[in-house]
């Protein structure tokens, strides 16, 4: 590994040809091609492939990289327990067992570790509206496991190769068509339900696997062959997917795929949709997504300079790195490495191409990050939160299912009512691999399937009807992960994985995957990778009143949409809030009132609130309101900006006394200093700044007094790209009132 210190650590350089065996000269050859530069724009863009895999969480590949919000993650959320999200229950009941994120070791059968349950009900069941504390109940304590660098030496390679997107989500808390579906056409419900604020169900909705799955032997040039799902039968799609929408543009696409050998259709989502069903033999949809191509047709495209703008490549069973068998993480990996082999076949073409690795879902692994959603509702029919964008239309309707016979929810479920969150789901791998992405980045823009489609739009001036006006709000368009304008870098070597065979076959002599009997948190690579600017400028603050009423106001200046989470350390039992605050726009929810019901478990006047937003942003709000003595000391004022011109932050700090306070201003994380006594007198206003050039941006402090806290870390945006957050693996912040957190 290639090091260099930095001012605030270890960073992190390209791996070399000693850690990994180098790839054939002709794809070492192409990895040194530079970039066409035309017009330093999106427009020099000339062809772009995606490659869906199956079934990974994020954490379950990357959780242990270096750079990435990963296990080192100093802001875990808290669970129903008390404990950090590592911490994982069994079940609700006081004795259940705990499970912690545990390595997947080669001394066991790594390659085929056991696929899990991973429906629309137990994906539901895990995530608990955002509560996310009993994935073992609902996956078995295998849902824990993740890999580290010696067993996926391909996909880490890459990933510090290009770049790797670290807030990537899956479309649907659900399994694999409504992903599939979602990252064909933009959305996986209809569209034309979303803009009159009806909420879908399974009859113009995908909640599970419906449509994809077929029957029956394709003969390519005849237009029958395929026997569709019974149960969606004749119920195809009618609104426009991606490729309806390319084809009357007039813009070039294909789909490479096996049309008998693509996991009996479920790898393919556009067969949910009429256009593919009924195309006939001739048309552009039929020679384009019904017509068997190979990857030997696609370096043949590449090396005739024949590639269509937009493509897509379907893996079979056996290569699509699906947990368990058929596919192990080597085999998936060969298999990219032979897409990349056939795009890099002509230097030319690739300079000018974009691959993007990606997966469907998480399958049935943990990832311990936040999904950013819509507000859930309460079992009595309350929304846990608030939007600035419209909502009705935005949910599952289970009640009105047509094609289920039973509930597409799990019985023991119960947190929330019929109405559920069509998504975002959980983190997935997704690595840009380019010209323009070169240099082992990390970005950690919320990105999901629509992100592809709002890339698309970007590139080629088209509009996708099925992405939301709230997912085009909260996801991004994936045009931070390139610099168009100056891109040239030099590459690593990647490992060979045309052994895999070999490698599976010794895995499967192995003893089964199981967690450890003795359990320890995992620990996260150390070291810092470049980060890509984002465009979040976001803040929330707390005000109280004298009738204990404490008010959040969520505050966004930035360029994107954003999702923050609320939890009250004093009510985990209850359903996290969201609130979707779009860009520009503010917010405000009177959260708990301190002296009212809802606080069962609290002392009178106290609260404790913990918020979560993008790119490590938190705000802790705790204190103590004393009603009887409110008018002669109210609660102290923190005022927080930012100050790019400056490099810093400015905070404002008011005791409300009637005597001088004494507030403790102190840095988390970045060693700017020891913490300073700031005394307030009464009716004055302390200024102060802080400075955060040195940490990459990243700040992590708080102001506390007397049972009074507000904590602020993230990191201010300017404009410019930074490097990764040089405090993760800090010891996680403490909730307040917690057990003992492991």
């Amino acid at each position: 590994m290639t090091t260099e210190t930095t001012r605030r650590g270890l960073f992190k350089g390209a791996m070399t040809a000693a850690a990994f065996a180098a790839l054939p000269p002709s794809i070492q050859k192409a990895f040194a091609q530079s970039a066409a530069v035309s017009t330093g724009t999106i427009q020099d863009v000339k062809h772009i492939v995606i490659l869906m895999q199956e079934n990974r969480s994020f954490e379950m590949y990357f959780g242990s990289k270096y750079g990435v919000r990963g296990f080192g993650d100093p802001f875990p959320h808290p669970t129903v327990s008390g404990q950090t999200v590592w911490n994982q229950k069994s079940s609700s009941a006081a004795n259940a067992t705990t499970t912690l994120p545990f390595p997947i070791l080669q001394t066991h059968n790594w390659a085929f570790p056991p696929d899990l349950s991973h429906g629309f009900s137990d994906q539901q069941g895990a995530w608990g509206q955002g509560q996310a504390s009993y994935w073992p109940q609902y996956k078995s304590a295998s849902t824990m496991g993740y890999y580290t660098r010696p067993e996926l030496p391909f996909q880490f390679a890459l990933a510090e190769a290009f770049t790797l997107c670290d807030d990537y989500h899956c479309a649907i808390i659900s399994c694999t068509d409504p992903n599939r579906v979602s990252a064909v056409a933009g959305t996986s419900w209809d569209p034309t339900q979303v803009a009159a604020g009806v909420n879908c169900t399974d009859a113009n909705g995908e909640p599970s696997n419906l449509r994809c799955w077929i029957t029956g032997t394709w003969v390519d040039g005849t237009n029958t062959g395929y026997q569709y799902n019974q149960i969606a039968t004749n119920t195809g799609f009618t609104w426009p997917s991606i490729a309806d929408v390319l084809t009357e543009a007039g813009i070039s696409w294909r789909i490479y795929q096996d049309m008998n050998n693509n996991w009996t259709g479920a790898m393919n989502g556009f067969l949910a949709f009429d256009s593919f069903r009924t195309a006939e033999p001739g048309s552009t949809i039929y020679v384009n997504g019904m017509t068997t191509w190979t990857i030997a047709d696609l370096q043949t495209a590449v090396e005739n300079n024949t590639l269509a703008m937009v493509n897509w490549v379907l893996p079979s069973a056996a290569e699509s790195e699906h947990p368990g068998a058929p596919c192990s993480p080597t085999h998936g990996g060969y298999f990219a490495e032979t897409v990349l082999e056939a795009l890099t076949s002509n230097p030319d073409v690739w300079a000018s191409t974009i691959f993007i690795l990606h997966f469907d879902e998480n399958d049935g692994y943990f990832d311990h990050a936040l999904s950013p959603a819509v507000p859930s509702y309460y079992a009595s029919g309350e929304l846990a939160g608030a939007s600035t964008i419209s909502l009705p239309g935005m949910y599952f309707n289970n009640a009105s299912r047509t094609y289920s016979s039973g509930s597409y929810l799990s019985s023991s479920d119960t947190i929330s009512g019929q109405l559920r969150p069509w998504g975002l789901g959980a983190r997935i791998p997704t690595t840009v691999v380019s010209p323009w992405s070169k240099g082992g980045w990390i970005n950690s823009q919320v990105f999901s399937h629509c992100s592809i489609g709002l890339f698309l739009e970007q590139w080629l001036g088209i509009t996708v009807p099925g992405i939301t006006p709230w997912h085009r709000s909260v996801c991004g368009d994936m045009t931070s992960c390139f610099n168009f304008a100056t891109p040239n870098a030099t590459f690593p070597t990647l490992p060979d994985l045309s052994g895999w065979a070999a490698s599976d076959a010794a895995s499967e002599t192995l003893p089964a995957v199981v967690p450890p009997g003795t359990q320890a948190m995992p620990v996260q690579e150390m070291g810092l990778a470049l980060s890509r600017g984002l465009p979040y400028a976001l803040n929330v603050t707390a005000s109280t009143s004298v009738s204990g009423l404490v008010t959040l106001n969520f505050i966004n200046t930035g360029k994107q949409g954003a999702v923050f989470h609320v939890y009250d350390v004093l009510n985990l039992n209850l359903i996290p809030r969201r609130y979707t605050v779009e860009a520009g726009k503010t917010l405000s929810d009177d959260f708990w009132n301190a002296f009212g019901t809802n606080f069962v478990t609290a002392p009178a006047g106290t609260y404790n609130l913990w918020v979560y937003g993008p790119n490590g942003f938190a705000r802790h709000f705790q204190g103590v309101i004393n009603q009887e003595g409110m008018l002669q000391r109210q609660h102290p004022e923190i005022h927080f900006a930012y100050d790019i011109d400056k490099g810093g932050i400015r905070i404002g700090v008011r005791s409300n006394a009637i005597m001088p306070v004494n507030f403790t201003v102190a840095d988390n994380a970045y060693k700017s200093g020891p913490p300073q006594t700031v005394s307030v007198r009464p009716d004055e206003l302390a200024s102060l700044f802080w400075p955060v050039k040195n940490s990459g941006n990243w700040y992590d402090f708080s102001v506390s007094t007397d049972g009074f806290e507000r904590r602020f870390a993230g990191r201010m945006e300017d404009g410019k790209d930074h490097i990764t957050d040089p405090g993760m693996g800090r010891s996680p912040a403490p909730y307040g009132n917690e057990p003992a957190l492991a």
